[in-house]
């Protein structure tokens, strides 16, 4: 655990670290737990026993909580309820107000705040439910919500009107509705566990979904999205990906923001589920004090590819009520994909997305590489800022020819 004096609050966080020292893998650590013994310890039900869920575990452990937290731990279960497990609470420094680890799990004051733009349900899941517990807002694939519960919860959540219950939405799936729409809808080939956290389930319950999913003879391939291999890494046991091996194909998308978040617990983990044959990627969102710079986002996504885990979306913060303290500008995600776009391998690089508000659906955004495009040329830049030229006849076949500049400083 950090042992880091107090910090001096300030308007802004300190610079990044290094390149290096952000891609370094380290043990999360035991803290406060140091005499638990490893069994207990490395036991995923023993680590849910002893979540941290009150304001007195807080200021026992936390001593330096600002005022705003303080008052955010107090009003957290009107809304979403605060919960850390040990060990992801290790990766916390106690001497830093702007923790990104801190940031993402410690309530603040500023969640009771809601702008006139923010919303309840942002991705308007509720509007494409044709059954309670499931979201078709594709055409072939589905969101199937398994449970409201997850290991830890992010203040940030998209659908903290739904995770923990503290707001009062009393979701209870129904699995045998659920899956009679996905075999009555041949068009689905693609289904998504979420809610919550599908790897909270026991491995006989999770086997039960799976094979009753693998038995729609057009459902094609599953995917999970998870946070546990992050909050939980004990979880991921030899015999869960055992489990896992007959539903092939099988994808997993975690969920992890920041390089420290990535530790050697959970590059092993990681590494369990990838020898099991499963697909890997990730999916982060955009938050401020967080991973809004270029140098935490390329040594997160390049420690990402570390772990054998591909990169896959990049999120504009959902606009959730409350987060605005959390959520970092367009302008700074696009400067961010900037600098990653040439600047590190393709396999690094996210895609960028505005999950558009009310239920449009994931949109990419990207710098501007296309300057300008007639009916014979398409004019481009590279990361460099270089322009080209690309020709094209009017039938469309390239022609052989291309001319290289310099991009105006503006």
């Amino acid at each position: 655990m950090f042992n880091a004096e107090p910090a001096v609050a300030s308007e802004e966080p300190p610079a990044s670290e290094p390149l290096a020292a952000l891609k370094h893998f380290r043990p999360a650590g035991r803290g406060f737990w140091a005499d638990v013994p490893d069994p207990l310890w490395n036991d995923w039900r023993w680590q849910l026993r002893h979540r941290i869920t009150t304001l007195e575990q807080l200021e026992r452990l936390l001593p330096t909580l600002t005022p705003e937290e303080r008052a955010g731990a107090i009003l957290a279960n009107q809304k979403l309820a605060m919960a850390i497990t040990p060990y992801f609470f290790n990766l916390i420094d106690p001497g830093d107000e702007f923790c990104p680890i801190r940031r993402q799990v410690i309530p603040r004051l500023e969640e009771t705040d809601t702008a006139p733009w923010e919303m309840t349900d942002p991705c308007g899941e509720d509007s494409h439910a044709p059954v309670p517990g499931l979201v078709h807002r594709y055409p072939d694939r589905v969101l199937f919500l398994v449970t409201d519960r997850c290991a830890a919860y992010c203040r940030y959540c998209t659908r903290s009107r739904l995770v923990s219950n503290a707001a009062g939405y009393d979701f209870h799936p129904e699995f045998d509705r659920q899956l009679d729409y996905i075999a009555r809808t041949p068009a689905i080939r693609d289904v998504l566990l979420s809610g919550g956290d599908p790897l909270l389930f026991n491995d006989e319950k999770l086997e039960d979904l799976l094979s009753r999913l693998r038995a729609i003879p057009h459902v094609e391939f599953v995917r999970l999205g998870t946070r546990i291999p992050i909050f939980l890494p004990q979880r991921i046991t030899s015999e869960l990906c055992q489990m896992l091996r007959p539903f092939h194909p099988l994808f997993v998308s975690i969920h992890s923001n920041h390089p420290r978040e990535l530790t050697t617990e959970v590059r092993e983990a990681l590494g369990r589920l990838a020898d099991a044959g499963i697909p890997l990627g990730n999916q982060s969102v955009l938050l401020r004090h967080v991973n809004d710079d270029v140098q935490v986002m390329k040594a997160h996504v390049q420690k990402l590819l570390l772990c054998r885990v591909r990169p896959y979306y990049l999120y504009q913060c959902d606009l959730i009520a409350g987060s605005a303290h959390l959520r970092a500008s367009v302008r700074k995600g696009l400067e961010i994909m900037d600098g990653l776009r040439g600047h590190t391998t393709g396999y690094a690089v996210p895609t960028y997305v505005i999950d558009a508000p009310g239920g449009g659906g994931k949109v990419p955004v990207s710098p501007e590489y296309v300057l300008s495009r007639n009916k014979d040329r398409v004019v481009i830049r590279n990361y460099e800022g270089k322009i080209f030229e690309y020709p094209e006849a009017m039938d469309g076949r390239p022609l052989f020819r291309a001319s290289v500049g310099s991009l105006n400083e503006t």
